[in-house]
């Protein structure tokens, strides 16, 4: 066997380039098959983003120093709250009695996260005597429309003719982790709202709510009028009036009027009286 002197192992300039070369290839590789959500951060429940917690981010609102806009018209509506993780254990029995009536529970974002608080929200709602629905929050730069709409019912999402519970809602705003519009065209984004919508629809029967700002609507999709003759409106806007809205849809069904109202923050109305709002549970 030949003896090896000292340094006589030592790698050549070649062998070291040939080395380098292949690990900046391996990189590479691994950089390109990366999943959306290497590239995208879960959500965590301290880190919970909520139907209109970067509308006001991005559009602020006119609010009152006592919590709640300029008091709405006094036609005829129904009271309502939406909540998240961000509310912890809500107080179900307060609500009702301070006259909530509805209210919509956000159970999962993009395709990893689920309300930690579901249950006592969902279900803590229900038992007081209110109408509830759930709620998704879109992230449309992880994962097709239907893989999120499928996600959605699979946990928590559903529909049930049962008088008590309203379509889910698609969450569609300012995007919390980067460019507004999730990196798509505003064809791409009418493209991804249609594949949740028609996917929610043959999942569960009903077409979904659809909660968006006339901003955000007008920036992302172009102002598309595509929805507004099959998906009910929910729609924020912290002032006195639900202002302007966006195309295909001539009337609201929901307006988010504050978030700061009393005890969860985020109060809504309800376009209608309380049967109208029994027939939208009822289908």
């Amino acid at each position: 066997m030949p003896a090896h002197r000292p340094g006589s192992l030592r790698p050549t300039p070649t062998a070291i380039a040939c080395a380098l070369a292949a690990l900046l290839a391996m990189t590479a590789a691994l950089s390109g098959t990366a999943s959306a959500a290497d590239r995208h951060p879960s959500p965590r429940p301290g880190d919970d983003h909520w139907a209109g917690s970067q509308i006001l981010k991005h559009e602020g609102g006119a609010i009152t120093p006592g919590g709640l806009a300029d008091d709405p018209p006094s036609l005829a509506s129904v009271e309502g709250v939406d909540v998240s993780s961000h509310q912890g254990n809500v107080a179900w029995s307060s609500l009702w009695s301070s006259g909530v009536r509805f209210a919509y529970v956000k159970a999962t974002e993009g395709t990893t996260y689920k309300n930690p608080y579901f249950t006592q929200q969902y279900t803590g709602s229900y038992n007081v005597g209110m109408i509830r629905g759930s709620y998704h929050f879109a992230l449309p730069d992880v994962s097709s429309g239907a893989t999120q709409a499928n996600y959605f019912v699979s946990s928590g999402g559903g529909w049930s003719r049962d008088g008590k519970t309203l379509p889910g809602a698609l969450d569609i705003e300012y995007n919390p982790y980067g460019s507004s519009c999730y990196g798509k065209s505003q064809s791409a984004m009418v493209s991804w709202i249609k594949d949740f919508t028609s996917t929610y629809r043959s999942r569960t029967g009903r077409d979904p709510v659809i909660y968006t700002s006339t901003n955000w609507w007008k920036t992302c999709t172009g102002n598309s009028s595509a929805f507004g003759s099959v998906n009910p409106l929910w729609v924020p806007r912290y002032g006195s009036s639900v202002g302007e809205l966006p195309a295909g849809w001539s009337f609201h069904t929901i307006w988010q009027y504050t978030s700061s109202g009393p005890i969860v923050g985020d109060h809504n109305r309800f376009n209608g009286a309380y049967d109208r709002l029994q027939a939208l549970a009822n289908g």
